[in-house]
C-alpha cells in the first residue's frame, strides 16, 4: 500500500493505483511514438488498455459488493499491471457463501461482453491476424477481453477465482481443510501441465505456471494454519518472557538486551502508553547513523495497537501478516502481559504438530 496512490472511492471502497501501473501506462505510450505515432495519438491508444483495466476494477467490485452481502467488508481495491487484487476482511465461512464471491467476479465480465454483443459489436476472427487484439477495434477487444478474464479466471486453481469455486462446492460435502489440499493439488497439477506446455510452445505460460503453483501452496498452508489455531487466544502463543524499552533508553542499552537474548524486537513504551517498535533492522540502523549513546525515540516505528490476551489468535495473525510490523503489545486488565510475534506463533503452530503427531492437544502460552 505505500507503494500506491489512492485515485477513488466507490460504494465506499478506496481504489488504489500502483506505482508500477504509471510505468506501464508510460512504457506503452513511448513504444507507440517509437513506432512514428504522434503524442496525440500515443494518448488515444491508452484509451485500450484504460478501458481494459477498468473492467479489473468492475471485476474486483464484484467480489467486494458480493462480500458485502455476507457481513464481509473490503479494505481496499489496487490495480497492478498485472491486475486487480481486492482485500477483503476475510473469505466467508459458508462454502454457498464462498461461492457467491468468488463467481461475482467473474459474473461481472460475463454481463460487460453479453452489453457489448448486444449493442452490436462483434470480433472478427482472422487467423491471417494473430495480433487481432492489437489491431482490431476497440469494443472488439474489449469484448475479447472479458471473455479471456472469465475463462482464465474459472481456471480451477488457485489463487484464481475458479480455485476457490472448487474448493466451495468441494466443500459443501467434505471436510473444509480437505476440500482446500483437494483444491490446491488440483490447482498444482495444472501448474505442472502449464509449465510442460510453457516449454513446448510458449515461455509465458511458465510464468503463469510458477503463480499457479505458488498460490496454491500458499492458500493450502493459510487454511491449514487457520483451522489449526481455531480455538487458540493471542494469550496461547504471546512470548511472555521479553523485555521493553523507554524512548529515552539509548540503542546502547537496546543492543545488551539483544545479545542478552533471543528478543530481536522490542516495544516501547512511556509509562503505560505504547509509542511503537524497535525493531532489529532500525537498531542496526541508528547504530550506523547515530551511534550507541542515541536515543529509542529517533527509531523507533509505530505499530499496531496493543491487543488483548484473550482475543482470538487468527485475526491477529491475520493483522500481524497484512501490517508487516514485527509484534505487538499484548494486555492484560492494562498491564503489559506479553508480546506477540510471527516467530512465536510459527512455534507455536510446530508445537502443536509435534503433540498433534502423538495425539495429543495443547494450549497455553509460550515463554522464549
Amino acid at each position: 500500500m505505500s507503494w500506491s496512490i489512492k485515485i477513488a472511492r466507490i460504494f465506499g471502497i478506496p481504489i488504489y493505483l500502483h506505482w508500477t501501473f504509471l510505468i506501464l501506462m508510460v512504457w506503452l505510450a513511448m513504444s507507440q511514438i517509437m513506432e512514428g505515432a504522434s503524442t496525440s495519438e500515443a494518448l488515444q491508444g491508452l484509451a485500450f488498455p484504460l478501458a481494459m483495466f477498468g473492467c479489473v476494477v468492475l471485476h474486483e467490485l464484484g467480489h467486494a459488493v458480493a462480500a458485502q452481502r455476507f457481513g464481509v467488508s473490503t479494505r481496499d481495491i489496487t490495480l497492478l499491471p498485472i491486475g486487480g487484487v481486492a482485500r477483503l476482511e476475510r473469505m466467508p465461512e459458508k462454502p454457498s457463501e464462498e461461492l457467491v464471491v468468488a463467481l461475482a467476479g467473474p459474473l461481472v465480465n460475463v454481463v460487460i461482453a453479453l452489453l457489448l454483443y448486444t449493442a452490436g459489436t462483434r470480433v472478427a476472427f482472422r487467423s491471417e491476424d494473430p495480433e487481432m487484439l492489437v489491431h482490431g477495434g476497440m469494443l472488439g477487444r474489449l469484448l475479447l477481453v472479458n471473455v479471456f478474464l472469465v475463462l482464465f479466471n474459472l481456471i480451477p486453481a488457485f489463487p484464481m477465482d475458479g480455485g476457490r469455486v472448487l474448493r466451495s462446492l468441494l466443500a459443501m460435502t467434505i471436510d473444509y481443510g480437505k476440500a482446500t489440499r483437494i483444491a490446491a493439488g488440483v490447482g498444482q497439477f495444472l501448474a505442472i501441465v502449464f509449465a510442460y506446455i510453457g516449454l513446448q510452445y510458449n515461455p509465458f505460460l511458465i510464468l503463469i505456471a510458477l503463480f499457479v503453483w505458488i498460490g496454491a501452496q500458499s492458500e493450502a498452508t493459510q487454511v491449514s494454519e487457520r483451522l489449526e489455531l481455531e480455538g487458540n487466544s493471542v494469550g496461547d502463543a504471546m512470548l511472555t518472557d521479553f523485555a521493553m524499552l523507554r524512548p529515552t533508553d539509548t540503542l546502547g542499552h537496546a543492543v545488551e538486551l539483544l545479545l542478552a537474548g533471543s528478543q530481536h524486537d522490542f516495544p516501547v513504551f512511556e509509562e503505560s502508553a505504547f509509542v511503537g517498535v524497535l525493531s532489529r533492522s532500525d537498531l542496526m540502523r541508528g547504530l550506523s547513523l547515530s551511534g550507541r549513546d542515541a536515543t529509542v525515540e529517533a527509531f523507533v516505528q509505530p505499530g499496531l495497537p496493543p491487543i488483548g490476551l484473550k482475543d482470538p489468535l487468527v485475526p491477529a495473525l491475520n493483522r500481524l501478516r497484512e501490517s508487516g510490523v514485527p509484534c505487538v503489545p499484548v494486555m492484560n486488565q492494562h498491564q503489559v502481559a506479553g508480546l506477540l510475534s510471527l516467530e512465536n506463533i510459527a512455534e507455536l503452530l510446530m508445537v502443536k504438530a509435534a503433540l498433534g503427531s502423538r495425539g495429543v492437544a495443547t494450549s497455553g502460552g509460550i515463554s522464549v
